[in-house]
């Protein structure tokens, strides 16, 4: 999006207002030009305004945060990034994800001290994001999660490939529950993925999307043996990389290092740790996501002779990402968010 993006901040907290008011003012493209104490006062401040991106808190009294992008995305769909505190609000938070939310940062504290400007570069990057997401390509989305998908076709022995690895970001946790939950019951080889995701919020996501899908989906703990029929979702603050042990199985390990990554779980760590261990036997898929995390792992999946698919720009929340592979010339397919399923089956 060009010009400037105008912000709405809605928090029962004045200390938390003022707070990011000041870091969202310091951005030259962001303009905060309310805040809302409740969801009542932000659904009056909305018609107002006509904000182009709103940062919202959960518990609020009168009205809260889920109340309000209900009523909101009834009237006028507008790219919403919450704001919130893992422990108290991470089945809110997935919820509001849900209900149409497009993005959410994890409050370093629920209480009024300075730790809350901790956030500050995160927030701006993720609002400044959120300002140019298309919510015609958001709704869908909602839509899909009111019912499971049916499952794509099942599959023919003796695969050409011996894992799926996929890379994921903004609109990561409503485009994986359009994906992971169509496989079915027999696919024949593991599936990893990292979905950049605050820390407390993957091992509630993962049981989250388990619950609805024909496969079964963990969040990924160290020394898990890598099996057929399994999804390993990488934990939020750790790399998830492969190790083959003398059994000649693999397994799984976490670790903090690498230091400089802009993620950590990082996609191209991921990514590059499959090509290692499985070689040519690997496909990479990158989705929707800000930036350019997958695009090295990309490259070593390619230099190991495997393949990569990714998300179409039609589909795309934020088409970064798979951008950034599409434009190097590494991807083997472009293909629509409701086509990725069958990709990765025909790719078998």
């Amino acid at each position: 999006m060009n010009g400037i993006t105008r912000v709405l901040i809605v928090d029962d907290s004045a200390y938390v207002r003022k707070v990011i008011k000041e870091i969202l003012n310091k951005s030259p493209m962001l303009e905060v030009v309310g805040a809302a104490r409740d969801g009542e006062e932000a659904l009056e401040l909305c018609k107002q305004l006509q904000p182009d991106v709103v940062t919202l808190d959960l518990i609020m009294p009168n009205l809260d945060g889920l109340g309000f992008i209900e009523r909101q995305m009834a009237i006028r769909p507008i790219p919403i990034v919450v704001v919130s505190i893992a422990s108290e609000t991470g089945a809110m938070a997935l919820k509001a994800l849900d209900m149409g939310a497009v993005d959410f940062i994890q409050k370093p504290t629920a209480l009024a001290t300075d730790k809350v400007y901790e956030i500050g570069r995160e927030l701006i990057e993720k609002v400044r994001s959120a300002a140019g997401i298309p919510m015609a390509r958001v709704q869908p989305l909602v839509q899909e999660q009111q019912r499971l998908p049916e499952a794509a076709p099942v599959l023919t022995p003796a695969p050409r490939l011996d894992i799926v690895v996929m890379g994921i970001s903004t609109g990561g946790p409503q485009g994986l529950k359009m994906v992971i939950p169509r496989f079915p019951p027999d696919f024949p080889v593991p599936i990893a993925i990292v979905l950049h995701m605050p820390v407390g919020y993957t091992e509630l996501y993962a049981k989250n999307l388990d619950s609805i899908s024909r496969l079964h989906v963990v969040e990924a703990q160290e020394g898990m043996k890598i099996e057929p029929g399994t999804v390993y979702l990488a934990q939020a603050g750790r790399h998830l990389v492969f190790r083959k042990e003398a059994d000649a199985a693999v397994y799984t390990h976490l670790d903090a290092k690498p230091f400089d990554t802009p993620h950590r779980p990082s996609v191209d760590v991921l990514f590059r740790s499959a090509a290692d261990v499985y070689r040519n036997r690997v496909l990479g898929v990158v989705m929707t996501g800000m930036g350019q995390d997958g695009l090295q792992g990309c490259a070593w999946i390619k230099a190991q002779g495997g393949t990569v698919i990714t998300e179409a720009e039609e589909t795309c929340v934020v088409y970064g990402m798979p951008r950034s592979v599409d434009e190097a010339g590494l991807s083997d397919r472009s293909v629509p968010l409701h086509g990725i399923t069958e990709a990765v089956i025909e790719a078998l």
